[in-house]
């Protein structure tokens, strides 16, 4: 078969990509590593999109492959926030020629069409980040910066609550703040004595920065076990949430419609019962009839909808690749 549409999802860890035939038949899947060029830079960004390439076409069987591959190609990636974004990474895509067409989106726009039964809904993306994107029945869409709280990101996903966690203990241990199960839970989560050692490991290195959002998890649990200042915590991330999701609803002027809200990344990973009832709540006030969804599909499923979408292609064509990479 022939592919019509390549469509990758990337982000601050890896980038997969999809080689799609117009049938919906999927005829390759590969990863590659990072392609945020906010952490890597554009070039090395473009380099591993250009490697998840690479690696699809071997697994598609494409050993001389035409230059465009296809027609189209979708782009979803971490990093796409701002106009200036798309202007810096657009051209060095498009200079590679992989596709015909490139649409270019923030990968925010796969998470959510991952995760709807139609081709519009809201998506959050709440792991070490938090972002959102929406596109409406008529195709308008609306994004947000996402760029922590430079863009008034309150309590922007699971890194800043491993840092709440972090300090939550701290303060107990120095009198700032209230009795906390952290206080045990955060330095037994790395063997270390004290949240004071966990401090130290952390500003000479020797415990990984990006290690702190494993202590999203550690206060989520220490919530859903009665902690009070964890709960508290819990309650500005779960807030933080909804809001987002709030606020594309009303950009969209969707409140009174079914909305799919798509909610995917690590964070909604938790057993805590209350965490998740309280983003529900928050976002149900806004849109009573809104339907949330918990992402159980890979996004670079969405990216490759976004691109059949694109290209008309018909529910059985959408359905067939829903279910290859769903049971992959």
């Amino acid at each position: 078969m022939v592919p019509v549409l390549l469509a990758l999802d990337g982000g601050s860890s890896k980038t997969d990509a999809v080689l799609v035939a117009a049938d919906g038949t999927l005829l390759g899947r590969a990863r590659a590593g990072p392609s945020n060029h906010q952490l890597v830079g554009v070039d090395a960004a473009v380099d591993a999109v250009g490697e998840a390439i690479a690696s699809v076409l071997t697994a598609a069987g494409i050993v001389d492959p035409p230059f465009p591959l296809c027609d189209t190609g979708v782009y979803c990636l971490a990093g796409i926030d701002l106009p200036v974004d798309e202007e810096r990474l657009r051209p060095a895509i498009a200079l590679r020629g992989w596709t015909g067409t490139d649409l270019l989106r923030n990968d925010t726009f796969a998470v959510s069409r991952a995760g709807t039964q139609s081709t519009w809904g809201i998506g959050v993306v709440c792991g070490t980040g938090m972002n959102c994107a929406g596109v409406g029945p008529d195709g308008q869409s609306v994004r947000f910066p996402a760029l922590a709280e430079l863009s008034g990101d309150f309590a922007p996903g699971g890194s800043w609550l491993g840092v709440r966690a972090l300090g939550l203990a701290l303060r107990a241990g120095d009198g700032r703040g209230a009795p906390t199960l952290l206080s045990e839970r955060v330095p037994a989560h790395f063997g270390q004595p004290d949240a004071d050692a966990v401090l130290s490991g952390i500003y000479t290195g020797t415990i990984p920065y990006g290690q702190i959002f494993e202590l999203a998890r550690v206060l989520l649990d220490a919530a859903a076990d009665g902690d009070q200042p964890a709960r508290q915590a819990a309650d500005m991330l779960a807030d933080e949430v909804s809001t987002f999701a709030r606020a594309a609803i009303n950009r969209l002027g969707v409140r009174d419609l079914e909305v799919e809200v798509v909610l995917g990344g690590g964070v909604f990973d938790t057993d805590d019962a209350a965490f998740h009832a309280r983003v529900a709540d928050g976002i149900q006030d806004a849109a009573p009839r809104a339907i949330l969804r918990r992402l159980s599909a890979p996004p670079v499923l969405g990216a490759a909808l976004l691109g059949l979408d694109a290209i008309g292609a018909d529910d059985a064509a959408k359905d067939r690749l829903r279910a290859a990479l769903v049971r992959q």
